[in-house]
C-alpha cells in the first residue's frame, strides 16, 4: 500500500507498507523532508512496524514521537504528517497528480447560479462524469452568501442590504457569511473525488486542499498560513475563508468533496458593516476591534491587479498538478439554471434557518 501526504507548509511524506494479520509490516517512510540524525528515519520505520492497522493518526504519531532519538530535528516533517501518510496508504487514497484537472473560468454569473453550479459540478465529479475541477468565479452582482446553517436574521441587516441593492443567497456548505461585489473578491471552488482526502480528518482536509494556495501566495510575496479550522491568514490579518460540503456518489458509492474559498481583494468594509450584522463577540474572537482589520485586501499585499492574482494562482496550480481549460457543459448549465430558480432563489431555501 502506498500513501502520500504534503505537510501544509512543509514537505512531501511517502509511506509504503503491507498489512499482515491486522498489523503494519514492511513500513518504509521517505520524502523530500530534512531529518537529523540519519538513524531517525530507521527509528520511525521501526516505531510503525507491527502497529495495529486500525490505529488512528494520533496513536501512530505518538508511536513516532516516542521512538525518535534525543535531539532529533525535523524540517518539513512532523510525526502527525507521517501518521496521516500511513492512514492514507491504508485508505487507498489518491494523490493530486493522479487526476487530469480541468479549469472552469467563465464570465460573470448571478450569485444563485454560482451556488447551483457548485452543487451540479460536484455531483458530476461524484458520479464520475466530470474530472476533478477548479472553478474560478466571476460575480455578476453584489451579494451576501450565508452558510448552510446560519440564521438569516442574525447575519443580515435587511435594511442595509436593500439600501445597497444586495441580494442574499444561501450556499450548501457550512461556515460564515461572505460579502461580495464584482471585482472585490477572488472566489474559487475545488470539486474533487473523496478519494483525494481519504485518511484525512475533516480539519486536515482543509489544510491539505488549501496548501497550493499558500504556495501561490508565497510566490507573490505574501507569507500566508492555514489557520484552523477554515481561514487563510497573514501577519496583517485574515485574507480568506473556506467551506466544504461532502456529497455521496450514485447509489451510495464513492462521493466527492466541494471545497470553496473566498479571498478578500478589495473589500468595502463600511458597506460590509452596513449589510452584515457582525457582533462584537465574533470580532473579539479574531483579536480585532473592527471588521476593517479582520479582512486584509490582497490588492494592498500583492500590489497586483485582481486578474493578475488569479492568473498567478491558476499558473501555480497548473505547475503543480496540471490543468486543462474546460467549460460547463450545456447539460450542467441547464441543471444549474433550474436549481438556481427552484432552490437557490427561493425564500424557502434562503430562510430555511430564519
Amino acid at each position: 500500500m502506498h500513501g502520500e501526504y504534503k505537510v501544509p507548509g512543509g514537505k512531501l511524506v511517502v509511506v509504503d507498507l503491507d498489512v499482515e494479520e491486522g498489523r503494519l509490516r514492511g513500513v518504509r517512510v521517505a520524502g523530500d523532508f530534512f531529518l537529523e540524525p540519519d538513524e531517525a528515519i530507521l527509528a520511525i520505520d521501526a516505531a510503525l512496524e507491527g502497529a495495529p492497522a486500525d490505529t488512528d493518526a494520533a496513536g501512530l504519531a505518538a508511536r513516532v514521537e516516542a521512538a525518535l532519538p534525543a535531539g532529533t530535528v525535523m524540517y518539513g516533517l512532523t510525526a502527525e504528517g507521517v501518521a496521516i501518510a500511513v492512514r492514507r496508504a491504508l485508505a487507498h487514497a489518491t494523490d493530486w497528480t493522479d487526476y487530469d484537472w480541468q479549469l472552469v473560468h467563465e464570465g460573470p454569473q448571478q450569485p444563485a447560479l454560482h451556488m447551483a453550479l457548485d452543487q451540479v459540478i460536484t455531483e458530476e465529479v461524484a458520479a464520475g462524469r466530470r474530472p476533478p475541477t477548479l472553478r474560478v468565479w466571476e460575480w455578476g452582482a453584489p451579494s451576501v452568501i450565508i452558510g448552510s446553517f446560519q440564521s438569516l436574521r442574525n447575519e443580515v441587516d435587511p435594511a442595509g442590504a436593500a439600501r445597497h441593492g444586495i441580494d442574499v443567497v444561501r450556499r450548501i456548505s457550512g461556515g460564515g457569511a461572505m460579502f461580495v461585489e464584482p471585482g472585490n473578491t477572488i472566489t474559487y471552488s475545488l470539486s474533487v473525488p473523496d478519494a483525494l482526502v481519504q485518511g484525512l480528518s475533516f480539519q486536515d482536509s482543509y489544510a491539505y486542499l488549501d496548501d497550493w494556495v499558500l504556495g501561490a501566495l508565497g510566490d507573490m510575496g505574501v507569507k500566508a498560513w492555514y489557520q484552523p479550522l477554515n481561514d487563510i491568514a497573514t501577519d496583517a490579518g485574515k485574507i480568506a475563508g473556506a467551506a466544504q460540503k461532502r456529497m455521496v456518489g450514485p447509489d451510495g458509492g464513492p462521493g466527492a468533496v466541494l471545497h470553496h474559498v473566498t479571498m478578500a481583494y478589495d473589500i468595502d468594509a463600511d458597506k460590509m458593516l452596513d449589510v452584515l450584522r457582525i457582533g462584537r463577540e465574533k470580532l473579539s474572537d479574531k483579536g480585532t476591534k473592527s471588521a476593517k482589520k479582520r479582512v486584509d485586501p490582497l490588492r494592498r499585499q500583492t500590489g497586483l491587479p485582481r486578474e493578475a492574482v488569479i492568473e498567478r494562482m491558476v499558473d501555480s496550480f497548473r505547475g503543480r498538478y496540471g490543468l486543462t481549460a474546460g467549460k460547463v457543459s450545456d447539460g450542467e448549465l441547464a441543471r444549474a439554471q433550474e436549481l438556481a430558480r427552484t432552490k437557490f432563489s427561493s425564500p424557502e431555501w434562503t430562510a430555511r434557518v430564519p
